[in-house]
C-alpha cells in the first residue's frame, strides 16, 4: 500500500499524465484555452512571413529533405522535418507569440508545429489534436516549474530550447498513442537535446531556440516510437539529469503537484501586440493612458517608464537600436511608436517606421526608462509630461493577454484575420476560424492544414 501511495519520479509522473490524457479528461475551459493558443499560434505564424530572417530559415528547412508531405502555414509544403522547423520559426519570428511568465518560456512554437505535422500526416481528429496540445503545453510548463526558474536563469539558460523539447515530445507522443514507458523514453531523448542560453540575447538566435526545440521533440518522439533505449528518469537523474545539471536539483515535486487537477497551461499568456513579452505591461499602460487622455505627440516633453529590474535589464538598453529585431526589443522605440501612431502592429516595425528620424530621435531623447523596485515581472508605470507641464500617468498590474487580464476569442480572431489578410483568401480566413471554434468536431486535421496552405505564393526572403 505504501508503494502505491509513493509520489512518482517527476519524469515518470509527467509521462503517465501525457500518455493517459484524453479529450474527455480536459475541462471545457482548458479546451477553450487550447483553442486560443492554437489560433494565436497560427496568427503569429502568418505574421512571421514578415520576419527579417524568415527567408533564411525557409532555405534551411527546404534543404533538410526533398519530400513535400507536410504543410507550411502560409506557404508551400515541405518535408515533415522542414515544415516543423519552419512553422515553429514562423510562430516566433516577429516577437508576438505566447509566453509562460513563470519561466519566460514561449510554449506554442515548440508544441503546436510538431503536433500539427503529425496530426496532418496521420489524418487525426481535432479531438486528438486538442489532447496533444494540452499534453504538450502542460508538460512544457510543468517541467519549467520543476526547474526552480531563478536558479535556472542565473546560469544563463533560456527556457524554450531547454524545456520546449519535452512538450513537443509529449504532444507527438500523445498523437502516436504512446504508453507511459515509451513517453518517458521520449522525454529522455528530448532532454538529451535540451539547449539554449541567453548568450544569444539580442540576436535572432533566441528565436532559433524555439524552432530547434520543436524539432528536437519531434525527433525524440519518433525515435522513441522505434523503441530506442533512453533513461526513464531524465529530469531527476543524479548525474546529468535536467534538474541537477541545470538548476542545482530544482523542485521536482512542483512539476507534478496537482497534475490533472490544476492546469498550469492556463498561465500561458498571449500577446495582442508585437514587442517583447516583458514590456507588454508597458504597452498595456500606454494604451490605457492614451485611451483616457488624448496625447499630442508633438507636445510631449518627456516619457518616463518604470520597469521591473528584469525587464529593464533586457529592454531598457535600446534607446538607440539597429533593425527590426532590436526595435521589437526596445522599450524606448515601442513607447515612441505608440504615442505617435496610436497603434502597435507590425506596420510600426516596418523599416520606414523604425527608421523614421522623428521616431528615432524621440526614442533616444525623450523616452526615459528605468528599473524600479516597486514593479515586478511585466508590471509597468508610465508617465507622459507635456510641454505645458501637465503630467498623465498609468500603471499596469497585469498585461493584456495574461491569465488575470485575458484576450477574448474575438480579439484573437481579429489578430488572426489581420495577419492572414493578403495571404489567405477571405473565405479561407473565416473557414480557419470556424474550424478551430469547432475543433472537437473536425474529423481530420488535414482539412485545416489545407486551408492554411492555400496561398498565392511561397515564402520568399524579405
Amino acid at each position: 500500500m505504501a508503494a502505491e501511495m509513493a509520489v512518482p519520479e517527476a519524469t515518470q509522473g509527467l509521462a503517465r499524465f501525457a500518455a493517459g490524457l484524453r479529450y474527455d479528461d480536459i475541462p471545457q475551459r482548458v479546451r477553450e484555452h487550447c483553442k486560443n493558443l492554437l489560433l494565436d499560434a497560427l496568427a503569429c505564424a502568418l505574421a512571421g512571413r514578415l520576419g527579417e530572417e524568415t527567408g533564411q530559415v525557409a532555405a534551411l528547412a527546404g534543404a533538410l529533405a526533398q519530400s513535400r508531405e507536410a504543410s507550411v502555414i502560409g506557404g508551400e509544403p515541405l518535408s515533415l522535418v522542414g515544415a516543423t522547423l519552419l512553422n515553429a520559426y514562423l510562430v516566433t519570428a516577429v516577437t508576438m507569440c505566447d509566453v509562460h511568465r513563470a519561466t519566460l518560456t514561449h510554449v506554442t512554437p515548440e508544441v503546436i508545429p510538431s503536433a500539427l505535422a503529425i496530426a496532418e500526416r496521420d489524418g487525426l481528429s481535432g479531438r486528438a489534436l486538442l489532447a496533444a496540445i494540452a499534453a504538450g503545453c502542460e508538460v512544457t510548463t510543468r517541467v519549467g516549474l520543476g526547474l526552480d526558474y531563478p536558479k535556472f536563469r542565473a546560469r544563463g539558460w533560456h527556457g524554450p530550447g531547454v524545456i520546449g523539447p519535452f512538450g513537443a515530445a509529449a504532444a507527438v507522443g500523445s498523437l502516436l498513442g504512446f504508453d507511459a514507458d515509451t513517453m518517458a523514453r521520449a522525454f529522455g531523448l528530448a532532454g538529451s537535446q535540451a539547449a539554449g542560453t541567453f548568450a544569444a540575447w539580442g540576436t535572432p538566435t533566441v528565436k532559433f531556440h524555439q524552432c530547434r526545440g520543436a524539432l528536437s521533440g519531434l525527433l525524440a518522439a519518433l525515435l522513441a516510437q522505434q523503441q530506442f533505449v533512453a533513461t526513464h528518469e531524465f529530469l531527476t537523474a543524479k548525474d546529468g539529469g535536467l534538474y541537477n545539471a541545470y538548476a542545482d536539483g530544482g523542485k521536482p515535486d512542483a512539476a507534478i503537484a496537482g497534475l490533472g487537477q490544476r492546469w498550469e497551461l492556463e498561465q500561458i499568456a498571449l500577446r495582442l501586440w508585437p514587442s517583447a513579452s516583458l514590456i507588454q505591461g508597458m504597452v498595456t499602460a500606454l494604451f490605457d493612458l492614451i485611451g483616457r487622455q488624448p496625447v499630442d505627440f508633438t507636445k510631449v516633453r518627456k516619457v518616463r517608464i518604470a520597469l521591473s529590474e528584469s525587464a529593464f535589464r533586457m529592454h531598457g538598453g535600446f534607446g538607440t537600436y539597429k533593425a527590426k529585431f532590436e526595435a521589437l526589443l526596445s522599450a524606448h522605440y515601442t513607447a515612441a511608436a505608440i504615442l505617435h501612431d496610436k497603434a502597435l502592429t507590425l506596420a510600426q516595425f516596418a523599416p520606414d517606421r523604425y527608421d523614421d528620424e522623428t521616431l528615432r530621435r524621440f526614442a533616444a531623447e525623450r523616452v526615459e526608462v528605468r528599473a524600479d523596485a516597486s514593479v515586478s515581472g511585466s508590471q509597468a508605470d508610465v508617465e507622459v509630461e507635456t510641454a505645458d507641464g501637465a503630467k498623465f500617468s498609468a500603471r499596469c498590474e497585469q498585461p493584456l493577454g495574461s491569465y488575470e487580464n485575458p484576450l477574448t476569442r474575438v480579439q484573437i480572431e481579429d489578430k488572426f484575420a489581420t495577419y492572414a489578410k493578403g495571404v489567405l483568401p477571405d473565405s479561407g480566413i473565416a473557414a480557419v476560424i470556424d474550424s478551430i471554434d469547432h475543433l472537437e468536431h473536425l474529423t481530420s486535421v488535414r482539412g485545416l492544414m489545407a486551408l492554411l496552405r492555400s496561398v498565392p505564393k511561397a515564402i520568399a526572403a524579405e
